[in-house]
């Protein structure tokens, strides 16, 4: 690499576009219509998950363009490209669900991949659905290049009824309609209202939560994320993202410095104070980990415990996520931190001011009531808890926001994959007290740790999330509420205890004493896991038997590939069949 190279920011590219040797490569970017100019400045990766499946990601290509304009007028070449994206929601409750996780380390993997092979100086991430935002984060931790990442948005609110409403709202009148209480008519209605346009699902569900997230990690532009998809100012953003990389470019920030211990605490206290997805708890251990932070699950319930929940949002709240860019943006939920002092103030962000500066200049819109005064909070502890125990040695989590309950016991109703349990639930053969178990959807089971939105929104639409509890080793939906159990570790594919719950054991899941216990004595559960056969793997080859083969616990963010030491901790081992 020449001097002038490095001085120009191409730390990365000079080996790519200089000297005589580089000759062939530039002839094969001039094909493309990169000028000798274009080449001599710093070479800057645009990375985004356009796609025709979904309405999250729609605005990418928008997007893109903006933030290439940016980088040009900073200075620098932009370089377009494509990762993918798996919908959630498009897929729930089908086999293609068990693609969604999986996606997650595709698109990370496929980031560091166009990275390293085409020697970027630094990332313009742009991220919409719920996988995109932590694959992001973890390729760009992963690489330690200087770059940011920028949500594109959530959706409008739908309009139904008077109300908004969103795609929770179809998913429970599914429910509903099996119940007999709602009409195919009524069904119809919600279902054409309820997404009207671009952007991702509009409640706290879990591209909301990690935009939020992402915010308060340091890694996005403060103020840019929450801005609303079809809002006209998402393209300035996107204009100022590109110039501001070629800054951090310029000053050699990279995202390992921004992504500290103290970012994360402050991304999961956001999360819980939100009333934000479980899934927070998974990608922000994958993050942490990618980033060589030591994270474990009991973070989680300390600083859950901690922060009381400050924002009425859906699933469990009256608002959706773009209300809060309405009432002023997410830095007013930082000054509520701020304000009672869970906010690790010093943490810087991209946009080179500090997290306790960002809080410090929120807007307020006056008499906005989405995010509440400190002191008078929707719940005084946050929306997560782990919970360990007889079921669960290796913890799993519970999600608290959007009801009061605390407490369950009942006997199991056992059901070995996800759609046996919808169709129980659509049969009305799940009766008042019963604990339902779904087992088998863990991310070696799966594969791919599937949500469970289908059957929670059926759950509710039947009327029975006030008197049945559910636990999995699968994942739930940012939109799921009611007293749901999730990332139960080990996983039953794995021989966890849960592979030897039968129908009719009484379970007691019991948040005040963090504790999931069976009424089975630890001899028999021991026997039982002993007679027990693994199942057969699902896929005997391709990219979804590769995962089973090489994922991690849950418990340890569901990793698939190796990661930096924490501290000075060894390397956390990758294989889930270790």
């Amino acid at each position: 690499m020449s001097e002038n190279g490095a001085a120009r920011g191409k730390r990365n590219s000079a080996v790519m576009t200089e000297g005589p040797g580089r000759a062939p490569a530039r002839a094969m970017l001039r094909a493309a219509g990169f000028t000798a100019d274009d080449l001599a400045k710093p070479i800057i990766g645009v990375g985004h998950a356009w796609i025709e499946t979904m309405p999250c990601n729609f605005n990418h290509r928008q997007l893109a363009d903006q933030a290439k304009a940016g980088i040009r007028a900073a200075g620098g070449t932009p370089m377009e490209f494509n990762t993918i994206a798996v919908s959630d929601g498009v897929s729930m409750g089908t086999e293609g669900m068990r693609a969604s996780l999986v996606s997650r380390e595709v698109i990370a993997d496929s980031i560091e991949v166009v990275t390293r092979g085409h020697s970027f100086d630094g990332l313009v991430l742009i991220v919409g659905c719920d996988k995109t935002i932590p694959a992001a984060a973890m390729a760009l931790c992963r690489l330690d290049l200087p770059g940011l990442i920028l949500y594109s948005g959530t959706i409008a609110a739908g309009r139904h009824g008077g109300r908004d409403i969103t795609i929770q709202d179809v998913f429970e009148a599914v429910g509903a309609h099996a119940a007999g209480t709602i009409d195919d008519a009524e069904l119809r209605a919600v279902e054409e209202a309820a997404c009207p346009g671009a952007g991702a699902c509009a409640g706290q569900f879990t591209a909301n939560t990690m935009s939020t997230a992402m915010e308060f990690l340091g890694l996005s532009p403060a103020g840019a994320n929450d801005i609303p998809a079809i809002d006209e100012r998402k393209q300035a953003a996107a204009f100022e993202a590109g110039r501001l990389a070629m800054r951090l470019v310029g000053e050699g920030v990279r995202p390992r410095t921004l992504a500290t211990r103290g970012a994360f605490e402050n991304a999961i206290a956001c999360v819980t104070a939100s009333g934000g997805s479980t899934n927070a708890v998974l990608h922000l251990l994958a993050i942490a980990a990618e980033a060589g932070v030591p994270l474990e699950l009991a973070d989680f319930d300390r600083i859950s415990a901690r922060t009381p929940i400050l924002a009425d949002l859906k699933p469990g709240g009256r608002f959706v996520a773009a209300d809060v860019h309405a009432a002023g943006g997410l830095a007013v939920l930082g000054r509520r931190l701020q304000e009672l002092g869970l906010l690790d103030e010093d943490c810087l962000t991209v946009d080179a001011r500090t997290i306790g500066e960002v809080a410090s200049s929120a807007q307020e819109t006056p008499g906005q009531e989405v995010i509440r005064a400190a002191a008078s909070p929707l719940k005084d502890r946050g929306g997560i808890a782990v919970l360990h125990g007889a079921l669960a040695p290796d913890g799993c989590v519970v999600k608290l926001a959007g009801h009061d309950r605390r407490l369950h016991r009942g006997p199991a109703r056992v059901f070995e994959n996800e759609e046996s349990c919808f169709a129980a639930v659509q049969a009305r053969t799940i009766g008042d007290g019963d604990v339902v178990v779904i087992r088998n959807e863990g991310p070696v089971g799966g594969p791919g740790m599937r949500e469970m939105l289908a059957v929670t929104g059926a759950i509710v639409g039947a009327g029975l999330s006030d008197s049945v509890a559910l636990i999995t080793d699968g994942r739930f939906s940012g939109a799921t509420h009611g007293f749901m159990v999730a990332h139960v570790t080990p996983e039953a594919a794995l021989g966890g205890p849960i592979a030897a719950v039968r129908d009719g054991d009484v379970i007691t899941v019991d948040v005040d004493r963090r504790r999931i216990e069976i009424d089975v004595s630890a001899a028999e559960l021991e026997a039982r896991v002993l007679a027990w056969t693994p199942p057969p793997a699902r896929y005997q080859y391709g990219a979804l038997a590769k995962y089973a083969a090489m994922v991690g616990s849950a418990s340890h963010g569901a990793l698939t590939s190796p990661v930096p030491p924490a501290g000075d901790a060894a390397p956390v081992a990758r294989s889930g069949r270790t």
